[in-house]
């Protein structure tokens, strides 16, 4: 595509080496489903623009079962760029579908317009967003965005909007911390919540390789009857 080729000819070119299964990631929100409209072959989104990142939630969601045995019922907060964050998205539509309440917490300027419709609790008040939660979930901020009309810096940022342990005192006490990588230590998540716990992020790594083992088992294969791909 970098050399101009279309994404419907990408496709086509791929469905003539007859695959069993495609997986793709790409900066445009919809490719993966424009391509499984081609396709014969499952597709799957391994994450799109800021749209979705299925596979991120999935694995969130066993993480966050392992340990508390449960996900109905449960409060989870999400802390940081909501705006440009597909693993939010998803986690938000895989969480609410489970039966847990979601709140976000960012800046205004991150936290997308209407995104109240999606059944989501909105603060702008880390505090608030915190207490009483069971779970919280900080998000990857990129530096580029950190200053001009998001945020003034980045230690502003990481000063009201990062998560620290004097921070989840608002939170329950067997609160977990999660990220889905890679952490700007000292920004997000202080250094001490990076490497020990209530830290679950490592646990959600080697989850990673689980879901997505199971993906591939899952619909690896599978073509559709009807002569085109399905997104996963």
């Amino acid at each position: 595509m970098k050399k101009s080729e279309s994404i419907l000819d990408t496709a086509r070119t791929l469905d003539a080496m007859d695959p069993d299964l495609v997986i793709v990631r790409h900066a445009v929100a919809g490719v993966p489903k424009r391509i499984a409209d081609v396709l014969d072959a499952p597709v799957v989104n391994a994450g799109d623009g800021a749209h979705e990142h299925p596979t991120q939630a999935l694995l969130d969601m066993l993480t966050v079962r392992q340990v508390k045995e449960r996900l109905e019922g449960l409060t989870v907060t999400i802390v940081g760029d909501i705006l440009h964050s597909r693993v939010a998205r998803s986690n938000i539509h895989g969480f609410l579908k489970m039966g847990a309440e979601v709140r976000i917490a960012a800046p205004p300027p991150m936290i997308p317009v209407g995104v109240e419709s999606l059944g989501v609790k909105v603060f702008t008040s880390v505090r608030d967003a915190l207490s009483g939660a069971d779970v919280v979930m900080a998000l990857r901020i990129q530096h580029e965005r950190l200053t001009g009309s998001y945020v003034p810096s980045i230690r502003e940022y990481s000063t009201t909007f990062g998560i620290n342990r004097a921070k989840l005192h608002y939170a329950k006490d067997d609160v977990i911390v999660m990220h889905p990588g890679p952490v700007n230590r000292g920004v997000e998540l202080s250094h001490e919540l990076t490497d020990d716990r209530p830290s679950v992020i490592l646990d959600q790594v080697r989850n990673g390789v689980a879901i997505r083992m199971a993906v591939l088992y899952l619909f690896s294969g599978r073509k559709s009857q009807s002569g085109r791909g399905e997104a996963a």
